[in-house]
């Protein structure tokens, strides 16, 4: 198994698949749920493309081997995790409070 050095460490291939396979996901489904929110003229729409150009961003340095990818990831991937939480609890400024938890890309 070969490796990836990252600064003092080494990262082993199947890591940084997992790394770039997760966080592409997080964008793509950030990607699938843009348009809706666009047509509504809703600044979530604008924020799922932010969302979608950080995870590819990220993406790419996780690819190069930069840690500035993996901590870039975590943050695209935890800020929308909390969004998620925070607008079906007290909901997102200007918005509705989302009721359903359950929503299949939102799972994912």
């Amino acid at each position: 198994m070969s490796t990836l050095p990252i600064r003092d460490t080494t990262v082993s291939d199947r890591l940084v698949g997992a790394g770039i396979s997760l966080i592409v996901i997080v964008g793509l489904i950030h990607l699938i749920n843009s348009p809706g929110d666009l047509e509504e003229g809703s600044y979530t729409g604008l924020l799922y493309l932010a969302n979608f150009c950080g995870a590819l961003t990220a993406a790419i340095g996780i690819y190069r081997g930069r840690s500035w990818g993996w901590s870039l990831g975590a943050l695209v991937a935890g800020g929308a995790f909390v969004a998620y939480v925070i607008s079906r609890t007290v909901g997102l400024p200007g918005l509705p409070v989302e009721e359903e938890w359950l929503e299949p890309l939102g799972l994912l």
